[in-house]
């Protein structure tokens, strides 16, 4: 098990990221299939060679003084795909958390789920309700699995919450729309990235992406590694972020 350390303000300096280091990233984690298929190798392949790098990726993020990171492991259309698929999927995430939930834990990293749970089998509704159970009082790194997630599913089931709540239309605003979210009360998203060269969002934190900067990069999510993290946050820190507002 391996304790994380924060790295110092000298070290930040030497790797060049030292300054305005994003508080909330999100990953579409994409090219799990393309790269197993230039190995000609089946998408499980890739699968699981991207749960080895988001190992990497946590670690790196908690070292790095990130609060909160958000990746998309699994949309409300991935249903879609093959059972074969579906179900190596579900495998593997249930396999990740119960290899990684100690040192998570240890590390006083928060788990999130963002998503709906319930059609998910037990087996693995289990492990991810005892995973956010185990670290829900922890205080360091937020990671958020948005799961059985799409963000539009998520909006609807934002204004549904406010309805039942009672809520008169003229007091419903933007707070109240984002207090009512899966990401209520995580830091705003500053930084989305995604891998392997697409460039679009994907049903992905479309309300909290209104002012997040995006990074997009040709690497493949198995081959996202450390130093192609720290390149988009350094990508992310030379940008002039003006929220609507003019800037001399």
């Amino acid at each position: 098990m391996r304790i994380y350390e924060r790295y110092t303000e000298a070290e930040l300096n030497e790797i060049g990221l030292s300054g305005r280091i994003p508080e909330h990233v999100g990953i579409i984690m994409d090219g799990n299939g393309r790269w197993a298929k230039q190995r000609l190798m089946p998408r499980t392949f890739g699968h699981r060679a991207g749960m080895e790098a988001l190992h990497e990726i946590v670690r790196e993020a908690h070292c790095l003084g990130i609060k909160a990171l958000t990746v998309y492991a699994f949309s409300t259309e991935n249903w879609r795909r093959p059972v074969q698929e579906v179900n190596a999927l579900f495998g593997l995430l249930t396999e990740y958390f119960e290899k990684e939930i100690d040192e998570l834990d240890a590390n006083g990293v928060r788990i999130v789920a963002l998503g709906d749970l319930d059609p998910f089998p037990q087996k693995v509704k289990a492990c991810m309700t005892d995973a956010i159970e185990r670290t829900k009082n922890n205080t360091g790194l937020s990671f958020c699995i948005a799961i059985n997630y799409g963000s539009r599913a998520e909006i609807v089931r934002a204004i549904k919450k406010i309805m039942l709540s009672g809520v008169p239309a003229d007091e419903v605003g933007e707070d109240t729309v984002t207090s009512n979210l899966y990401t209520a009360g995580l830091p705003e998203l500053d930084l989305i990235i995604r891998t392997a060269g697409e460039e679009r969002l994907s049903n992905f934190l479309l309300w909290q992406a209104a002012y997040a900067e995006f990074v997009f990069t040709p690497v493949c999510w198995p081959d996202f590694d450390t130093a192609e993290f720290r390149r988009c946050i350094i990508e992310f820190m030379k940008r002039t972020r003006r929220f609507g507002k003019v800037v001399e």
